[in-house]
């Protein structure tokens, strides 16, 4: 990644998460009219109950980035020993594939509201847990792919030759040469969870009222988009901008990493 590039990544995430502490105004405090274009005293105008959009768009980012962060994560580490595992044990990789077709015969909306419903207390763990059981069938297949011609080489033949275990196999033998793949997929995996994350959010699963959050700032807003549109496109803008960031980011070291992995089989 060039520099300026790093650096844009870097400043975008240090502002999200510090946008709570730097909103000008409290983000559940009314400060002007329902829906009031952009003034001196709100940047951005205000939203359906006339608080301030321009601090509730600082202060929405933080729960988003983490809990997507923390779901894209999870998935990706999940789906790294499973699909390597599979490209090992083929008897117990068609298990997996079996398993993972079930669940992503399950469409996102449905897989979400069963979760998260029949979870007690429900909340944000809830949602970390359906986000990522949704999201591990796909990353799967793309680390299964993957690991499939590094598992056929000679140094993992050899190294299975000599009694290796499945665990030495998959940590030290596979996964060091699949670097770049996985940052691919934890970004895509991110972006994934970004769109989850959001979709809970207009369906009231996760954050509550009042709470400042992007998704719910989104559905709150829609009614009054004709007379303040900032209070949509705001954070529209800002999901749309994170996702991209992560994105680019995570695609730029892709072909570093899998440099660094080609050196380490010479």
């Amino acid at each position: 990644m060039k520099a300026s590039r790093r650096w844009w990544l870097l400043a975008l995430l240090a502002l999200i998460l510090a946008g709570p502490w730097l909103a000008p105004h409290p983000v559940d405090q009314p400060i002007t009219l329902p829906y009031a274009t952009p003034n001196a005293q709100a940047w951005l105008g205000g939203d359906q109950l006339g608080r301030d959009v321009f601090s509730r768009l600082l202060a929405g980012g933080a729960d988003l980035l983490l809990t997507s962060g923390l779901v894209a994560l999870l998935v990706t580490a999940a789906a790294a020993v499973l699909g390597v595992i599979a490209a090992l044990r083929p008897t117990v990789g068609r298990l997996i594939e079996r398993t993972t077709d079930l669940v992503i015969l399950l469409p996102t909306v449905l897989g979400i509201l069963l979760i998260t419903l029949n979870w007690p207390g429900g909340g944000r763990v809830a949602l970390i847990v359906a986000a990522t059981i949704l999201g591990i069938p796909y990353a799967i297949r793309v680390t299964a792919a993957a690991a499939a011609p590094v598992a056929a080489t000679g140094f993992v033949e050899t190294a299975v030759a000599s009694g290796e275990r499945l665990w030495y196999l998959v940590l030290f033998e596979i996964l060091p040469n699949l670097r770049g793949t996985m940052l691919t997929l934890f970004g895509l995996r991110f972006v994934a969870a970004v769109y989850v994350v959001t979709t809970a959010g207009f369906l009231e699963i996760g954050p509550q009222p009042p709470a400042a959050h992007w998704a719910l700032m989104i559905r709150e807003n829609s009614a009054g988009i004709q007379l303040n549109p900032w209070a949509v496109i705001a954070p529209s803008l800002a999901v749309g901008l994170l996702a991209t960031g992560i994105t680019l980011a995570t695609g730029s070291r892709r072909a570093r990493a899998a440099a660094i992995a080609q050196t380490g089989r010479q």
